[in-house]
């Protein structure tokens, strides 16, 4: 039987070479069994018709890796089918990588060679000598962003290390690319020492614009990034802590114009106190909200009355719980307006739900498996979010930091500070008119080119007004 509440996705996605005897009604027995797996099919290609035998590929959508496992044993089961060859679609895709450095200029005669390199480059590199700042418009560096992971932790994998982080990077690195010409590197250090991990990207800075840092685990996330903030003058941004933030804002911002509640005044709770966790409890601070509170798997975050919270916690919890509750995710719930999962599958009930005030509004962004799965939430949610791609109100990421680099390099900026963020939230949310906004659109697809594009206009101007801009 399918598992409950999970769909079939196109990260799942393979296909089958099968070979079978040409008569009517064998092709339909595959269907069957690929249907009463809960297999979702796709694509069904001829690849060799013949009187007798018939191949094709046939393509599926699955859960995960089990679910695909089990449709293809059942298939090979069936008499007379021969399975040919399954291919994963995801892994053929990565297949030597997904992305590569392209030349600008055509080097097809003596003199583009002589510019372009020896003996002409010499002159550049003179010139960038006596000024520094001239890197900027003469090499890469003014277009260019550092995507720098640990491998500490990968998406919803922990600390699988550098080498395995890679595909992460290189798919960040297509992001920036496609969505705002911004030229990206994955970079993953062999090092999770937090010492090394500064001196390497101070280090190798020099080529960049910018430093997005990705995947790197809680706590040490926050001390690499201020630290690297300090020491060098481009942006370092840690996207899982700020592009999460920025874009659950916009969400927010939108759900709170669609109820007519402001948003400083509703009640929230954020369960989650890592990057992610942390990050949100600010900008939700410097957009106005007074009162959030903030929980982790063992409850409220309250430093009189648990010991167990580490440094970040307790600073965490300083600045948030003014009411100074204690206890249970549950007790935090009772009255909330607003529910904001960033930690992990499964840990909110839809009974807890129920304490909740009228027309609640829940942000599950774990993924892939949120905190509360939108089906389950249904019956009490009056406005569902997820990080997902499959259900509506997706809140990626990928609304956030093209445009607020594109925006930053624009500009030259130093750094990117609190009003750049929210400006950048504001300018997404500024994408979806009043008129347009509905339960199930409170943020902007993330194939809406012109996100982007506000996004950087609206960063930009922000860097101009707050004196972080080198540039007008």
């Amino acid at each position: 039987m399918p598992k409950k509440h999970i769909l079939p996705s196109v990260s799942y996605s393979f296909v089958m070479r099968l070979t079978y005897p040409n008569h009517i009604g064998t092709f339909a027995k595959l269907t069957q069994t690929i249907g009463r797996l809960g297999g979702d099919l796709g694509a069904v290609d001829i690849v060799n018709p013949d009187a007798k035998r018939m191949t094709r590929d046939v393509t599926v959508r699955a859960r995960d890796p089990q679910h695909m496992e089990a449709i293809v044993q059942a298939i090979r089961k069936l008499k007379d089918v021969t399975v040919a060859n399954v291919s994963d679609q995801v892994f053929l895709l990565h297949l030597g990588g997904k992305i590569s450095i392209q030349n600008k200029v055509p080097l097809t005669t003596r003199e583009t060679l002589s510019m372009a390199y020896t003996p002409g480059v010499a002159r550049v590199c003179s010139a960038i000598a006596e000024d520094r700042n001239k890197a900027w418009k003469l090499t890469i560096k003014g277009n260019s962003v550092a995507v720098v992971s640990d491998g500490s932790a990968v998406l919803g994998l922990g600390n699988i290390g550098p080498e395995a982080a890679m595909p992460v990077m290189e798919g960040k690195a297509m992001l920036f690319k496609e969505f705002a010409g911004i030229d990206a590197y994955p970079i993953c250090l062999r090092t999770q020492a937090t010492e090394e991990i500064i001196e390497a990207v101070a280090n190798l800075s020099v080529g960049f614009g910018g430093i997005n840092l990705e995947d790197i685990s809680a706590p040490r996330c926050f001390e690499i990034e201020q630290r690297l903030q300090e020491r060098l003058d481009i942006p370092v941004f840690h996207d899982d802590q700020h592009g999460t933030a920025v874009v659950a804002l916009a969400g927010l911002l939108n759900a709170s114009r669609l109820s007519g509640r402001k948003l400083a005044g509703m009640r929230m709770v954020i369960l989650g106190a890592g990057a992610a966790g942390t990050a949100i409890a600010v900008i939700l601070q410097q957009a106005g909200v007074k009162d959030i509170i903030v929980c982790d798997r063992q409850g409220i975050l309250n430093s009189r009355t648990r010991t167990d919270l580490n440094e970040e916690k307790v600073k965490l919890a300083a600045v948030t719980n003014a009411r100074g509750l204690s206890g249970s995710v549950e007790a935090a719930l009772r009255k909330a307006d607003v529910l904001i999962g960033v930690s992990g599958p499964g840990l909110i009930e839809a009974k807890s739900l129920r304490v909740m005030a009228a027309k609640p509004i829940i942000f599950a962004l774990a993924n892939p498996i949120p905190e509360i799965m939108p089906e389950e939430a249904a019956p009490k949610a009056w406005i569902m979010a997820t990080g997902r791609s499959d259900y509506p109100n997706q809140i990626n990421n990928v609304l956030a930091f093209p445009g607020i680099f594109r925006g930053a390099l624009d500009v030259r900026a130093h750094r990117i500070n609190e009003q750049m963020k929210l400006a950048a939230a504001h300018a997404i949310a500024g994408c979806i008119s009043l008129r347009e906004l509905s339960p199930e659109y409170i943020v902007p697809s993330v194939f809406n080119r012109e996100v982007a594009k506000r996004v950087a206009a609206a960063v930009s101007q922000a860097a101009i007004k707050t004196g972080v801009a080198r540039k007008g």
